[in-house]
């Protein structure tokens, strides 16, 4: 599937098309949050720290353009709207779930890391 927004672009590789579509430092959280229940925007805004409403608004749309984000809203005063992952959208977890795996691996070895450059110090120091 390729949206409106990536269609004239040519990808050397299907990583590239991914990482287009799901890189950057918002998207890959945004579509964490919202593997287990649809949110409302100030939900999502709550469980991510540090972004702002402007670049959550740009990150959904283009979510929601790729295909990956349903946005639903509902004929209520005042006004509400959820947002959730659309069938395809979901197909997406998987590849989330792989990079939470090795996320953790990494912290792992850096903390394993960490510790022995700490111990090389120390016994450089006590020497």
């Amino acid at each position: 599937m390729v949206s409106e927004r990536n269609n004239k672009k040519h990808y050397q590789c299907p990583v590239e098309a991914t990482l287009d579509v799901i890189g950057g430092k918002w998207k890959p959280l945004i579509l964490w949050q919202l593997r287990a229940e649809k949110l409302r925007f100030s939900g999502l805004r709550q469980n991510m720290q540090g972004i702002s409403p402007k670049m959550l608004t740009k990150q959904l749309r283009e979510l929601e353009a790729d295909g990956l984000v349903f946005r639903e809203v509902y004929p209520e005063i005042p006004p509400r709207v959820e947002y959730s992952l659309t069938e395809f959208g979901k197909t997406v977890i998987p590849v989330l779930e792989a990079l939470c795996e090795w996320g953790n691996g990494y912290l792992g070895r850096e903390c394993i890391l960490g510790k022995n450059e700490e111990a090389k110090t120390s016994e450089r120091l006590s020497q």
